[in-house]
């Protein structure tokens, strides 16, 4: 038994705080609960102590559906109580800095929500914060720990593949689609920074690193484009999700980019391509990638998220692509299911990435997708903003 797995009167108590009780919030928190169901001879249990949220509503469904012990308007109280020990960064990007950097300076572990800010300045702050405190940091990157994904990235390691040529990643998303969605923070570069670049190339470019990196090395020269497909929406009234719309509304200007694309350069030589879209009608979570080395191919699809397809071993011409089920010999998938073809699910990706960051307290070393990697994704999408606003290929 490792210094992680302890019995269960043998097991310490973790204190979890959140921040931010919409979506991703309650998330965060379906992923701390179900914890110990999926990992049960983990050393710590987490505890549901505090949430934090402006909303008296959702205020009243954490502690009624959620079991959260305490839950309080203002951020500010949660952080400081001695029994929390880890402080979820739930809220919207313009948030992320400044409870991340005070969560971790009243020394608590952080799992922070992508992009981890608004831009490169705010992700360097929180990271040197996290440094400085010497705490563990988790970052929302789950489509990383996703079976089929640990699956490519353990064919590619292996060279079956051969030498890799191509990287190519998609996420394609109409969830901005509508011109009548309401004008949310996430329109505003103020409050969100960068639009779908921070949104879903960051989990894009954090796809790719973590399934090829150890072949490609990392990006060190790219080239972009982007554009505004839908310049105005109507007003938002109140606090609205990214999905509401307000029809006929007053309209205002939307400050950040509706798709953005890049083609990459790695240090091996290999070349890559990016392409990236929140108005994609006729796509919902149309995230995937494929990666080719000169004898082979593997490509994933968030939407089959237990398939991979695989193209190796047949030669040059006339290979086909073959589909692989992934099962419980595969990444995290037996802690879920116990056989092939029983599908996992989103929430079950963010219940490994809550279990990678209880371990890093545990162990004192770092598991999973860390603030360092919301780093390295925010120099690359700091590059490609610059990339389109001076019309130049960037160095890294």
């Amino acid at each position: 038994m490792t210094e992680y797995e302890r019995s269960a009167g043998d097991r310490d108590v973790l204190g979890v705080g959140v921040v931010g009780f919409g979506w991703m919030g309650q998330t965060h928190s379906r992923a701390y609960a179900r914890l110990l169901q999926h990992y049960p001879r983990a050393r710590l249990r987490p505890r549901l102590v505090a949430v934090a949220d402006t909303d008296a509503g959702r205020r009243d469904m954490a502690r009624t559906a959620y079991g959260f012990e305490t839950a309080v308007h203002g951020w500010e109280q949660l952080i400081v109580r001695e029994d929390v020990d880890v402080v979820s960064v739930c809220g919207p990007n313009y948030v992320h800095r400044e409870i991340a950097v005070a969560a971790a300076r009243a020394g608590k572990h952080l799992w922070v929500e992508k992009p981890a800010g608004r831009n490169l300045a705010d992700t360097l702050e929180i990271a040197e914060a996290v440094r400085l405190a010497g705490v563990r940091s988790a970052v929302g990157f789950n489509y990383r720990n996703a079976p089929a994904v640990e699956l490519a990235r353990e064919i590619v390691a292996s060279e079956e593949l051969g030498t890799i040529e191509t990287v190519s990643v998609s996420l394609l998303s109409d969830y901005a689609a509508n011109p009548d969605g309401v004008l949310s923070w996430r329109f505003d570069p103020v409050l969100a920074g960068t639009g779908v670049l921070g949104d879903l190339a960051s989990h894009g470019l954090d796809l790719a690193r973590h399934v090829a990196g150890a072949d490609t090395g990392e990006v060190v020269e790219l080239v972009a484009d982007q554009a505004t497909f839908i310049a105005q929406r109507p007003a938002a009234s109140g606090v609205v999700s990214h999905f509401a719309t307000a029809a006929g509304g007053k309209l205002g200007p939307v400050g950040n980019e509706d798709h953005a694309s890049a083609l990459l350069r790695y240090e091996s030589g290999a070349r890559g391509l990016i392409s990236t879209s929140r108005v994609a009608v006729g796509e919902q979570c149309s995230y995937g990638f494929e990666v080719r080395g000169d004898r082979g191919a593997v490509a994933w699809d968030f939407r089959r998220m237990g398939e991979l397809r695989v193209c190796s071993g047949q030669g040059y011409q006339d290979a086909a692509w073959q589909v692989r089920f992934v099962g419980p010999q595969h990444g995290e998938y037996s802690v879920f299911q116990p056989g092939a073809g029983v599908a996992m699910g989103y929430d079950d990706l963010k219940v490994v990435e809550a279990e990678r960051l209880v371990r890093s307290i545990a162990e004192k070393r770092a598991f999973g997708a860390t603030i360092g990697d919301a780093v390295v994704t925010a120099r690359l999408v700091h590059a490609i903003a610059e990339s389109f606003a001076e019309r130049r290929w960037v160095s890294l």
